[in-house]
């Protein structure tokens, strides 16, 4: 190849995307690397054609459950083919428009396999379908892979999901169990509850969504028992014999099986990168994304920090920022540079009613033994929130510190508190204290207005 690239991207998701379209438009060659389809695994086989499908299911739900709000509909019914091809429709538009974003002179998109053949502090060499391509910097952006545990019977078994298949599949099944409890099993779970699916959710620690506020995940728990979910906690899956499971010396039953018990950084193609320094099986990068070698990035999953897309794309914003920053400064100079500040990340879990949250919890403070103030309110607080969650109490919970009084942490659960948890991530982010949040204005009415009822 006789062009020589100033940056190579491997992994075209939210991180590997980003960053060609940024560094691109700042007018550097970029070469582009996708093995399978732009937008990743969350485009693709994830965020968004999950969203697309829990949409579908909670208008059935809706519609199966309005007389509370007035409303009587009679022979409702849904069509899953009709569901998953607006899915399909969804995803593929929106490939498009990534691929629109990146329509400049300055970025080469490449569909195929990429692997580091060589690097030097100068050149990093790649292979991609008998090519050869080089470039002066790296930036991996591979993201992960389905965690298969080493549970006996799991392998080549028909019965088995991952999340790929239950995406995938033409028909639901008749019944389904979904081992384990955390982000996936349970938007996953939403999904086939609210579509008349019998549903058993089989979680190994105490409780499922074990990494968010207990409060708030104990107010989902209840709801989705006495909604007919069968929720095991502190249970083990010992084997699985077709569509056959045994957990803590119970037998199971269902149609089908689905597995989502996390993800693991993929690092396949980077062998030759054999000094390329690891954590528990991800890429440790420092604050701006750089690796342990002077011209590698990492951004994204393949990390480890926090498997999200959003997360991606800022890392990708950073690396990007920093990388071309070094071109035009003199490296003793003084620069005001962007890092992640991952304690302001905000999360969503897309359950019915919804869960975000931002900061730290509660827990989490008195781990770091940070003194707090903590405070509690019904999203009934709100009067949007009255008027259109009927039977619904929810909850809202800011972590404060005591000592200055700023806001360390917002957790929530109640809809729709995906769309303003931005509100309490800034907050976050910028350390406002309680006097200084108090001075922002929500309009009203919406349910946003619980952050400043809460104060």
């Amino acid at each position: 190849m006789d062009k020589k690239y100033f940056l190579s991207i491997i992994g075209g998701g939210p991180a590997g995307y980003t960053a060609a379209e940024k560094a691109s438009k700042a007018g550097k060659d970029v070469v582009l690397f996708e093995q399978n389809a732009l937008g990743g695994t969350c485009l693709n086989v994830g965020c968004i054609p999950t969203k697309s499908l829990l949409y579908g299911a909670k208008q059935y739900y809706n519609a199966t459950h309005a007389t509370k709000y007035g409303v009587t509909a009679e022979n409702v019914s849904f069509d899953f083919a009709a569901m998953q091809k607006r899915k399909t429709i969804v995803v593929r538009k929106l490939v498009a428009g990534i691929k629109q974003r990146l329509n400049n002179e300055h970025c080469t998109l490449v569909s195929g396999f990429a692997k580091v053949e060589s690097r030097t502090d100068e050149l990093v060499t790649i292979s991609c379908n008998d090519q050869i391509f080089e470039a002066e910097n790296l930036m991996i952006c591979t993201g992960s892979t389905n965690f298969v545990p080493p549970i006996p019977g799991i392998k080549d078994n028909p019965a088995v999901w991952d999340s790929t298949d239950a995406l995938a599949a033409a028909e639901l099944p008749k019944s389904i169990i979904i081992v384990g409890g955390g982000v996936i099993g349970m938007e996953f779970a939403t999904l086939y509850h609210e579509l008349g699916i019998p549903v058993t959710v089989i979680e190994a620690l105490p409780t499922i969504l074990p990494n968010l506020d207990p409060e708030v995940v104990a107010v989902l728990s209840e709801k989705y028992k006495k909604a007919g979910i069968n929720i095991l906690t502190s249970t083990k899956v010992e084997s699985i014999n077709g569509n056959e499971l045994t957990a803590n010396g119970q037998q199971l039953t269902a149609d089908k099986i689905l597995v989502s018990v996390g993800r693991r950084a993929n690092l396949q193609g980077l062998d030759a990168l054999n000094d390329l320094e690891l954590n528990r099986g991800a890429i440790v990068i420092d604050d701006f994304c750089k690796t342990n070698l002077p011209n590698v990035y990492a951004c994204g999953d393949v990390t480890g920090k926090i498997m999200l897309a959003h997360v991606a794309a800022r890392q990708a914003e950073v690396a990007i920022e920093h990388l071309l920053n070094d071109q035009i400064v003199n490296k003793s100079s003084i620069v005001n540079r962007q890092i992640v500040n991952y304690l302001a990340i905000p999360s969503v879990v897309y359950t019915n009613p919804e869960i975000a949250s931002v900061g730290i919890t509660e827990t989490q403070a008195a781990d770091l033994k940070i003194e707090t103030e903590v405070r509690r309110l019904p999203m009934t607080f709100s009067g949007r929130f009255m008027a259109e969650n009927e039977g619904e109490t929810g909850l809202c919970k800011m972590i404060v510190d005591a000592k200055n009084h700023s806001v360390l942490g917002v957790h929530m659960i109640g809809n729709p508190c995906s769309e303003f948890i931005s509100a309490a991530s800034f907050a976050v982010r910028m350390g406002y204290t309680l006097a200084e949040f108090q001075q922002v204005v929500f309009p009203h009415p919406t349910v946003s207005e619980i952050l400043h009822e809460i104060l």
